[in-house]
C-alpha cells in the first residue's frame, strides 16, 4: 500500500510537471497578432501622425520581447497583447493627427502667403535700391511662388511636408525682410552722415 502511494504521489508530480512544460511556450500567436497591429499602424501613417501613441506601442512590444527572452511566457502573452491594443489605438489616431497637422500646414503655408505680399510691397518701394541684389530677388521670388504653389498642392496628401515647406519659404521671407530693412535705412545713414559732417 505505502508503494501504491509513492507511484500514485509520484505520477501526480509527473502530470503537474507535464502539464507546467506544456503551458510554458512562448506566445507566437499573440505575438504575430502585435506585429501585424504594429505594420498596420505604420502603413496607416503613424509613424508620421501618431508618434507618440506608436512609440508607447512600440515600448510594450518590446516589454513583451524581453520577457519572452526571460523565459516570462505568461507576462510576455499579456504584453503582446497590450502592444496589439496599443498600435490599434496608434492606428485609430492617425486620421485626428492627420488633420491637426493638415490644419497647422493650412495655416502657415496662409501665413507664409501673406507676409510674402508685405515683402514684395517693400521690394517695390527700394527697387531702384536693388542694383546688385536684382538677380537675386528675382530668382528667389520666382522659386517662392513655385514653391508656395508645391505647398498648397502637398497639403491634402503630404501636410506633414507642406508645412516642413512653408518653414523654408519663411526663411526665403526672414532673408529679404532683413535685406530691404538694410537698403530702406541705407540712405537716411548716409544723410545722417553728412549731417554729423557738416556740424
Amino acid at each position: 500500500m505505502k508503494h501504491f502511494k509513492y507511484s500514485v504521489s509520484l505520477m501526480m508530480i509527473l502530470a503537474l510537471v507535464l502539464v507546467f512544460i506544456g503551458c510554458a511556450k512562448p506566445p507566437e500567436a499573440e505575438q504575430k497578432a502585435a506585429k501585424a497591429a504594429m505594420d498596420a499602424a505604420v502603413t496607416a501613417g503613424a509613424d508620421k501622425y501618431a508618434a507618440a501613441d506608436l512609440d508607447a506601442a512600440k515600448k510594450v512590444m518590446d516589454a513583451a520581447d524581453a520577457q519572452v527572452k526571460d523565459k516570462k511566457y505568461k507576462e510576455a502573452k499579456q504584453g503582446y497583447v497590450d502592444a496589439k491594443a496599443a498600435f490599434e489605438k496608434a492606428a485609430g489616431a492617425v486620421e485626428a493627427g492627420k488633420k491637426a497637422i493638415t490644419d497647422e500646414a493650412t495655416a502657415a503655408v496662409t501665413a507664409v502667403e501673406e507676409t510674402w505680399k508685405g515683402v514684395e510691397a517693400a521690394a517695390k518701394k527700394v527697387e531702384k535700391k536693388m542694383k546688385d541684389k536684382k538677380d537675386a530677388w528675382a530668382a528667389d521670388a520666382k522659386a517662392f511662388g513655385e514653391n508656395l504653389k508645391a505647398a498648397k498642392e502637398m497639403i491634402a496628401a503630404e501636410p506633414a511636408a507642406a508645412k516642413a515647406k512653408a518653414g523654408e519659404l519663411k526663411a526665403v521671407i526672414d532673408k529679404w525682410e532683413a535685406a530691404f530693412k538694410e537698403l530702406a535705412a541705407a540712405p537716411a545713414a548716409k544723410a545722417e552722415g553728412k549731417k554729423k559732417a557738416k556740424k
